[in-house]
């Protein structure tokens, strides 16, 4: 698994927490398989500039959550796990919501704006993911 991470130094989200909450929103999503290797902490914190103890501890609190098992001489890999159900998926998604609503309301926005700036964004990355597609498909 080559998972990149959006690391965002500025959010009150400390990074580890963000390391922990993309690689269990990938197993939940079913991106990943079972025994995908993760980044090593070194490549992890020399590729987004932060401290190796920070992406320690963010595999550490994989590995306690059971997402994430230790193997010698592979790192860290995924576990065997079904993708989750919608449901589960969701609720991993519903901070980011709750997020996204609180600020929506800070600037004054109405639903049906913050709905449109939602929709907005779904098909900026719908095209930017069809874009990607396309490249990789050509010979």
């Amino acid at each position: 698994m080559n998972i990149l991470f959006v690391i965002e130094p500025s959010t009150a989200t400390p990074i580890y927490r963000q390391i922990v909450d993309q690689v269990a929103r990938a197993v939940a999503a079913g991106s990943t398989q079972p025994g995908d290797e993760l980044p090593s902490v070194r490549a992890v914190a020399e590729r987004y500039a932060i401290n190796p103890m920070t992406v320690s501890k963010a595999y550490s609190l994989l590995e306690a959550q059971g997402i994430v098992e230790r193997r010698r001489g592979m790192g860290m890999v995924i576990r065997a796990a079904a993708p989750a159900a919608m449901d589960t998926r969701l609720a991993l998604l519903k901070p980011a919501i709750d997020h996204a609503v609180a600020v929506s309301r800070q600037l004054g926005l109405t639903d049906e704006e913050a709905l449109a700036a939602m929709r907005d964004a779904l098909a900026e990355l719908n095209a930017h993911d069809t874009t990607k597609s396309a490249k990789k498909d050509r010979p």
